[in-house]
């Protein structure tokens, strides 16, 4: 089986886009990351959902976990302020020296070995340098998974 075979359409976003709409989307429609695509589509980095949760939470509440049990309703409604005004870019943990990238004609094994070495709850699909979309690791396991 070809990475072609379980391509998904799944929502891409440009570097530049508006952060919030960015989680706004990844929450809408429970995503686990996004493609962040530049130059006219191509792939440049995903963005996976826990990358979002990590930008807006304070160093401070993740270096101290008991410190999130103390602080009011209040402090949960700064996410919304933390993204105003950022973009895509902003979010990305420094570029990997790898990306969660393969070509159509990649095989399942190809496929799940970078899924893993990565890290990464997707991997963007592409042929001809044109994003086709993704496989997710939920579709992956759901085919490795299946009754005989």
């Amino acid at each position: 089986m070809l990475a072609r075979d379980l391509v998904e359409d799944h929502p891409a976003v440009d570097i530049g886009s508006d952060a919030l709409e960015a989680a706004r989307l990844l929450g809408e429609y429970h995503l686990p990351g996004l493609v962040v695509t530049a130059d006219g589509g191509r792939p440049v980095a995903v963005l996976p959902a826990s990358q979002v949760v990590r930008f807006v939470v304070p160093d401070y509440v993740q270096d101290d976990p008991p410190l999130a049990r103390v602080l009011n309703e209040k402090a949960a409604d700064r996410i919304a302020t933390e993204l105003a005004g950022r973009t895509v870019a902003d979010m990305l943990a420094d570029r990997p020296a790898e990306l969660p990238v393969l070509h159509a004609s990649d095989t399942l094994l190809e496929l799940a070995a970078l899924m893993a070495r990565l890290h990464s709850p997707l991997v963007a699909i592409v042929e001809d340098s044109r994003l086709l979309g993704v496989v997710t690791a939920a579709r992956l396991l759901a085919l490795a998974l299946r009754p005989a």
